[in-house]
């Protein structure tokens, strides 16, 4: 049985560690300034689609990720961890992307992948938190979607059945296939790495970092196993519309970054009897914080 998972995943910078340089004057991210990271809620996507691969024999794992050439990374990290390969959409036409230019340029990256039984990705990416690309991915591909998947009941080859977690409580949808779902932090986290995987795909690289690479060792092992080779497409390999990537395609800018930090100040200990809870129902009137 031939079953393909497709999981969008992203590298994004840390916003841990946003300081004074994380903007460029254009209002676009300057990712060379900060670290890094895989996108939090797509390792819990990318966990999912392993637990998918375990319940369907024959099926296998393709990660998807758009940005700049050392995204790869990303590929190799999920590869670590249980895909099967994967591909780079890597362009300068696609930097400065908002929502609705990444999720154009995805779901062209989604036709030429196609066919697939399933799509997933996390919720959102802590560089955006606007949980809009998966959704509008799914539109422009005319496919069902879940959202705010917190685990997987069953799957087979017709449909999926999936819990997601809502703001009041659970919900269980069944869908059919192919679908689009977004998975929320609260599904289970990812696998760690597996040994015997990093050793087999630790040498993985997309064709640019072998014209790039100088480790003859590595281009030899790449080229003599297809399971190393890391796909790489750009604009022209997705017969893009220019004027709906990058800037061009996107009608929202990033005016500012700031790093939001929490702190509590001052807290107030009180008993359950009575005469506490009444104490501070009147507090919370006098400060207008209720009523």
């Amino acid at each position: 049985m031939s079953f393909r998972i497709v999981v969008l995943a992203k590298q994004v910078p840390d916003t841990r560690n946003v300081g004074k340089d994380a903007m460029k004057e254009d209002g676009t991210i300057n990712r060379a300034a900060l670290p890094a990271i895989y996108n939090p809620e797509d390792l819990n996507a990318l966990e999912m689609a392993i637990q998918m691969k375990e319940k369907i024999e024959g099926a296998e794992i393709i990660v998807l990720t758009m940005g700049p050439g050392r995204a790869a990374e990303v590929v190799r990290e999920s590869m670590y961890r249980g895909a099967d390969g994967g591909f780079v959409v890597s362009d300068m036409k696609f930097a400065g992307a908002d929502t609705l230019a990444t999720s154009y340029t995805l779901s062209m990256a989604l036709r030429k992948l196609a066919p697939f039984d399933v799509v997933l990705c996390g919720r959102q990416a802590i560089d955006g938190d606007t949980a809009q690309v998966g959704p509008q991915t799914a539109e422009k591909l005319a496919l069902p979607q879940v959202t705010y998947a917190e685990s997987l009941v069953s799957v087979d080859a017709k449909s999926v059945t999936i819990r997601r977690r809502l703001e009041r409580g659970v919900e269980t949808m069944k869908a059919p296939l192919p679908c689009l779902i977004t998975v929320g932090s609260s599904a289970k986290e990812c696998r760690p790495r597996h040994a015997v995987r990093v050793m087999t795909y630790k040498y993985a690289a997309t064709p640019s970092e072998m014209a790039a690479s100088t480790d003859e060792r590595r281009k030899a092992k790449v080229a003599a196993d297809k399971r190393l080779q890391i796909g790489e497409w750009t604009a022209n390999d997705l017969a893009a519309e220019p004027e709906r990537l990058g800037l061009a395609g996107s009608p929202t800018k990033v005016k500012k970054i700031d790093n939001v930090v929490l702190v509590h100040k001052e807290a107030k200990s009180m008993d359950t009897s009575d005469k506490s809870i009444n104490e501070l129902m009147q507090e919370l009137l006098a400060s207008h914080i209720i009523g």
